[in-house]
């Protein structure tokens, strides 16, 4: 929040967040950030706790957000599309102190708040008396930097996403090494296409608070159009952009960027999945002034924890490096014996050290205890590290490129996705079908089931019955009726053999 000071002194005036067609200040935004805050700190008076937000993506949301740190807590955001379903097991086992709504969805969120939940309605918060912000970094000066920013929620394997534990510290050593490197001003347009629960979000909204960048908000809606997306960035003159490559994929297959120029866009990001290198290329010739980079990280680490900046000629054919480690980052790659690889061309699993490490999942010990683990290279003291379950090699130029996935997790569409998660639903909590194995191809980006059944369901029929459970996102879009599903040896399904057929059928 000291950041933030500052920037309200240089900036008070300029524009904070362009949401459609209307803004509003830097001086705004922070007097209504303060109004929430004192409101959550009247009906909690609580530090270090989760406060939930359950709002669209809008002005309304930022200053929430805002205000929950403000307020000396940790912010979450929740995606008013998920089925309440999914929103009920999240608040469930987060137990945050609080939810942040506005009238239009307070009543939605209500049905299934549990009763020791505070609602606080934005709509309701009057904006007269608020303290000062001394009032607020008073409070704030009892926190150390290893306290929760914020929790982001992730697919879980039970039903039950996992909450992911952010710190301050992770955050300011991030935004420490990126705003240097990258140079961002004050005169920054940042184009905000992530939903509020991505953590590409929760960066831009440490640029807009300790640059002064304006955030322009993209409605999610765009994203069916991308030639509204480009015209609105090409309004607003926006300079800097961090996406999932999805949507990058749609933009260059249509042959978009020749038919709308983007000269003030000076820098693009991407992260969350494999960008295929033929689509980047028409980026990058499309935009020479522009600077590329590849950013990898899953949730468990703050952001991204390894980057590549793309600087040389990448054949269409070749992968795209994911790069090196971020300061205060150290990456391992171990072999199946735990040994670390060096030489290239070996393939391993990428476990990261250091700075940029989650906490851990809010309220699971167990989960966080099989994914946070003791450094098998290091029997002199304790020493946590994060195994990604993503599998990497280092090409001939020293560069780390990433291979796949060793387990059955996912990205899709920017979302990272357990797909036991989606088998949990449809066969334990819908009873859909008897048995089920779900896998992805990777290539055509397609979540396919394969199941048993006594009678075949329609693929509308599975879809509307998933929806009422899971996100529009997790729904497969393939369902391939089987008499038996194979088994191996163990007498578990064949998932191996059903990956297998579902990438070798095209």
């Amino acid at each position: 929040m000291e950041y933030f000071q500052e920037t309200i002194l240089r900036e008070g005036s300029r524009a904070a967040v362009i949401d459609g067609n209307r803004n509003i200040s830097y001086e705004c935004l922070d007097r209504k950030a303060r109004a929430v805050a004192k409101n959550l700190v009247d009906i909690c008076g609580c530090k270090n706790c989760p406060i939930a937000l359950y709002l669209p993506k809008s002005i309304e949301s930022v200053y929430s957000d805002i205000a929950i740190t403000y307020s000396g807590n940790a912010y979450m955001n929740l995606d008013v599309k998920n089925p309440l379903e999914r929103i009920s097991n999240i608040l469930s086992l987060i137990q945050p102190r609080a939810v942040i709504t506005d009238t239009a969805h307070a009543e939605k969120i209500s049905g299934v708040l549990p009763e020791d939940i505070k609602l606080v309605n934005i709509d309701e918060v009057t904006d007269d008396n608020v303290p000062d912000a001394s009032f607020f970094m008073e409070r704030l000066s009892i926190l150390i930097d290893t306290d929760p920013y914020c929790i982001i929620n992730t697919s879980g394997s039970t039903g039950t996403p996992k909450g992911v534990v952010l710190n301050h510290r992770s955050f300011i050593d991030f935004m420490a090494q990126t705003f240097d490197e990258y140079g961002f001003t004050c005169k920054d347009v940042i184009g905000s296409l992530s939903p509020l629960v991505f953590d590409i979000y929760s960066y831009e909204l440490c640029i807009m608070m300790a640059k002064g960048a304006t955030m322009v908000v993209i409605p999610d809606t765009y994203s069916a159009f991308p030639v509204k997306i480009l015209d609105l960035m090409r309004l607003h003159k926006v300079t800097y952009i961090f996406w999932v490559p999805t949507i990058m994929v749609n933009i260059a297959n249509m042959n978009l960027l020749s038919q709308v120029p983007l000269p003030d866009l000076r820098l693009v990001w991407f992260a969350g999945e494999v960008f295929p290198t033929k689509q980047f290329n028409i980026w990058r010739r499309s935009l020479p002034q522009t600077k590329f980079a590849n950013f990898y990280g899953p949730i468990e680490i703050t952001l991204d924890c390894v980057y590549y900046n793309i600087e040389r000629e990448i054949a269409d054919d070749e992968p795209i490096p994911i790069g090196r480690a971020f300061r205060n980052t150290d990456i391992i790659i171990l072999d199946d014996q735990d040994a670390r690889i060096t030489e290239p061309g070996r393939e391993g699993e990428l476990c990261v050290r250091g700075t940029s490490l989650a906490m851990g999942y809010y309220n699971n010990p167990e989960k966080t205890a099989a994914a946070f683990v003791q450094n098998p290279l290091n029997r002199s003291y304790p020493e946590i590290i994060y195994r990604t379950g993503d599998m990497v090699y280092i090409n001939d130029l020293g560069e780390i490129v990433f291979k796949g996935r060793k387990d059955t997790l996912i990205k899709h569409m920017g979302y990272r996705i357990e797909l036991g998660e989606i088998e949990h639903v449809i066969i334990n909590t819908l009873k859909l079908v008897h048995n089920g194995c779900v896998v992805y191809n990777h290539q055509k980006k397609e979540i396919i089931l394969f199941y048993e059944s006594e009678n075949e369901l329609s693929p509308a029929e599975f879809r509307k019955a998933i929806g009422t459970s899971l996100p529009k996102y997790m729904i497969p879009l393939k369902y391939i009726r089987l008499e038996e599903l194979r088994r191996n040896t163990n007498g578990k399904i064949d998932r191996l053999y059903y990956n297998n057929l579902a990438n070798e059928t095209n």
